[in-house]
């Protein structure tokens, strides 16, 4: 079981915000998860984010892969931590 970490959808229709969670890589998009490590909301003017780096940090040392898309706001927010996406 490879750990990703990366975003599931919630809201309403047209009304998006995501969760920062950690999954199996194999789980859908918006299915099963292991932990919950923040959200993001687009919606919001400026957009709103709350990582809990701490969490963030364990999943990495566990060798959890960063997804693209929570590398970019992990960076906008200056809490990358060399946490990079092996390929």
């Amino acid at each position: 079981m490879s750990v990703r970490i990366r975003m599931t959808r919630m809201g309403t229709k047209k009304k998006p915000f995501y969760r920062l969670v950690a999954a199996d890589s194999e789980a859908p998009r918006d299915g099963k998860f292991l932990d919950i490590l923040g959200y993001y909301d687009p919606m919001k003017d400026p957009a709103v984010v709350k990582i809990h780096e701490d969490k963030v940090n364990y999943w990495v040392e566990k060798g959890a892969r960063v997804s693209e898309a929570v590398q970019a706001i992990l960076k906008n927010e200056g809490k990358m931590q060399s946490h990079s996406a092996p390929n």
